[in-house]
């Protein structure tokens, strides 16, 4: 598999194995646009697709590992599934947004109790909306696909409040796909301050055969700390759910660049919620965070930059190597 010069030499420098290299798998990737979605595919197989229009915020649904193990809870996207729960229905599979985002100068007409500005994170007739207003595949080879989103987030009284670029990109990894997302928000139309709540923001609901209540599903960090106890509200590089689903151990693990401006805490819970969130405080309860009431500000006409990625992978964190894929994430930023 070609691998770009700059690329290897970043790789060689952070001191990713030949055999990462090696183990890539040899089917290309490609892309097919659908009605209102992307698909991405390795070959015959199909990785995800990213829903841009069916719901109040873009999704990736589903997720399937490269033996074909689905990562993703199905409700509500898909309803009956035998053992399946119906709880949080805005847990859809896999998204980015936030549960209170205050927009200067412009308070919301519709109050919730609890939140300053607009809930990005539920769905309700009180929440926002992410609406893409456009998606193009802006580079397609065997080895990369590279996808460039534009929404605008929209407030409760149909508001524009700021516009992102979100640019998504698929890589094979050793071991599984790595989808790396590029956000980028700016703020067009006036500051936007991230409100204080645990509720955010790049999160994923898992299968539940994988969860650590029902099912038998293993919390893990890069700390090697297992659990929520032990994960949740604390910084880490990434975190990983995995576990049996039909009977073959897969998993899914989302990773933060260490470039970010902000560190990640984790919102992962046993009953299957894993959400990265850079901007929890205090008041969200994060342990790591207590005392701290500084939050996250976006000046008007500045922008925000945040990079995570998922990893969809056969195995556990360790045989689904996980750290290898963080550390190949780390050195593909910048790529095309």
């Amino acid at each position: 598999m070609r691998v770009r010069p700059i690329a290897f030499a970043t790789l060689v420098a952070l001191g990713v194995s030949s055999l990462a290299l090696t183990q890539e798998t040899s089917s290309g990737l490609s892309v097919k646009r659908e009605k209102g979605s992307l698909a991405f595919y390795a070959g015959s197989k199909l990785i995800t697709k990213y829903d841009y229009t069916d719901y109040t915020r873009p999704i990736l649904y589903p997720m399937l590992s490269p033996a074909g193990a689905r990562l993703t809870r199905s409700y509500p996207m898909e309803k009956g599934v035998p053992g399946e729960t119906s709880d949080h229905p805005h847990h859809k599979s896999a998204w980015f947004t936030h549960g209170d985002v205050i927009a200067e100068g412009m308070p919301p007409s519709k109050k919730v109790k609890g939140i300053e500005g607009t809930d990005f994170w539920a769905d309700s007739l009180t929440t926002g909306k992410t609406v893409c207003k456009s998606a193009e595949i802006k580079h397609e080879s065997r080895d990369l696909i590279v996808v460039e989103t534009k929404n605008e987030w929209i407030d409760n009284d149909g508001r524009k409040v700021m516009d992102e670029t979100r640019t998504i990109r698929v890589h094979q990894v050793a071991g599984g796909y790595l989808i790396t997302v590029d956000s980028d928000l700016f703020g067009s139309v006036t500051t936007v301050v991230f409100g204080d709540t645990k509720e955010g923001a790049f999160g994923l609901r898992v299968n539940d055969q994988i969860n650590g209540k029902g099912g038998k599903g293993k919390i893990e960090n890069a700390e090697g700390k297992t659990g929520e106890k032990a994960c949740w509200g604390y910084p880490s590089d990434w975190c990983d759910y995995s576990g049996p689903i039909d009977g073959k151990v897969a998993g899914i693990a989302i990773l933060a660049d260490p470039k970010n401006p902000y560190p990640t805490c984790w919102h992962v819970r046993e009953y299957g919620l894993m959400a990265a969130n850079p901007f929890g405080r205090g008041h969200s309860g994060f342990p790591a965070m207590k005392g701290r009431t500084d939050l996250v500000k976006l000046e008007k006409g500045h922008h925000l930059k945040l990079r995570y990625a998922y990893f969809l992978h056969d195995g556990d964190a360790m045989s689904g190597h996980v750290a290898d894929a963080y550390r190949r994430f780390v050195a593909l930023r910048g790529e095309q």
